[in-house]
């Protein structure tokens, strides 16, 4: 995600009109008791240690919310394991790059001790995937399976009915030294819970989106745009043309361009004379006399061609950067 990461974590990158953060948080809507619950977000230093806490209490203050802080990335497992002492009962545990549509309100009845969100796709070769028996009992995980025949992808999204048993295991995992790299990865732990005889099943989601590149981002909005989440642009005033699907902030000043489909503009931007598709513009950014598709503009950056005419550019442009083309 450079340049876009420099400046920001990633869960604040802005997508159909919010950011990665407030959609994950919306799906999570469903989630039994949810309002009652408390959310622990595992970050990382300086950005996600200063911008996280910081955009949850100006926008979900009444979340009940813990923050730990993963200094060195040793892992899913490690940084689980960093939050411990918030572990207790039932828990579910999703990646911040990672967003998936699925209705949890099934957890308020589920016996088993966990549950592993899956996808089946063509070829789950580049992901990990979910070995299950006839039963339809997870077996094992499996990272980056050598072969097709079992394509349930796992989502980067689990329930645990007992997080004490995840915590336990993890400590097992790094008695044993299981990681790559130095680091340790979440599927071993829940590896060694089904050896212990934990019972995990698998549960279909059938839209996984994913925030974790530029070219993932931008496929993401485009679906989000799609499924609700543009506006109707009404205060856009002559001289522009919108081709739908578009979210355009209700503060964003837009002249003499078209835009869309499949274009996110953030609050304040300031868009003149351009013809704009299939990018996300973020708040405060400034763009004139450019034509422009599959791009990321990022917040307060000013960005100015000669003309908007010709074949589109592809531009990938960080925080308050000033480019003219």
């Amino acid at each position: 995600m450079r340049p876009q990461t420099w400046s920001k974590p990633k869960p604040l990158i802005g997508l159909a009109g919010r950011t990665a953060l407030d959609h994950l948080l919306e799906i999570l809507d469903s989630v039994p008791d949810h309002r009652n619950g408390e959310y622990v977000f595992i970050v990382g230093p300086y950005l996600g240690e200063l911008q996280i806490p910081a955009f949850i209490h100006d926008n979900y203050p009444k979340l009940k919310a813990h923050y730990i802080v993963q200094s060195v990335m040793r892992g899913q497992s490690d940084a689980l394991y960093l939050a411990r002492q918030y572990l207790t009962g039932p828990m579910l545990m999703c990646f911040s790059d990672t967003l998936i549509e699925s209705d949890f309100s099934f957890l308020a009845d589920e016996k088993l001790d966990g549950v592993a969100f899956v996808k089946p796709v063509p070829d789950p070769r580049r992901f990990g995937v979910a070995e299950v028996n006839a039963q339809g009992r997870v077996t094992r995980l499996i990272e980056k399976p050598k072969t097709t025949e079992n394509n349930l992808a796992v989502v980067g999204c689990y329930y645990f009915r007992r997080s004490e048993d995840l915590v336990s295991a993890i400590e097992e995992q790094k008695l044993r030294g299981t990681s790559l790299k130095g680091e340790f990865f979440l599927t071993d732990a829940i590896n060694i819970m089904l050896e212990r005889g934990a019972q995990f099943r698998t549960h279909k989601v059938s839209v996984w989106l994913d925030t974790g590149t530029i070219t993932a981002a931008l496929e993401t909005n485009h679906y989000l745009l799609e499924h609700g989440r543009e506006n109707s642009a009404s205060h856009v005033g002559e001289g522009v043309t919108l081709n739908r699907p578009v979210f355009i902030h209700e503060t964003a000043e837009i002249a003499n361009s078209t835009i869309g489909p499949h274009v996110s503009i953030g609050a304040g931007c300031i868009i003149a004379d351009s013809k704009i598709e299939n990018s996300i513009i973020e708040e405060g950014a400034a763009v004139s006399a450019l034509s422009l598709s599959g791009s990321f503009i990022g917040r307060r950056a000013k960005v100015s061609g000669r003309a908007a005419d010709g074949v589109p550019m592809t531009l990938n442009i960080g925080d308050d950067s000033s480019v003219r083309i």
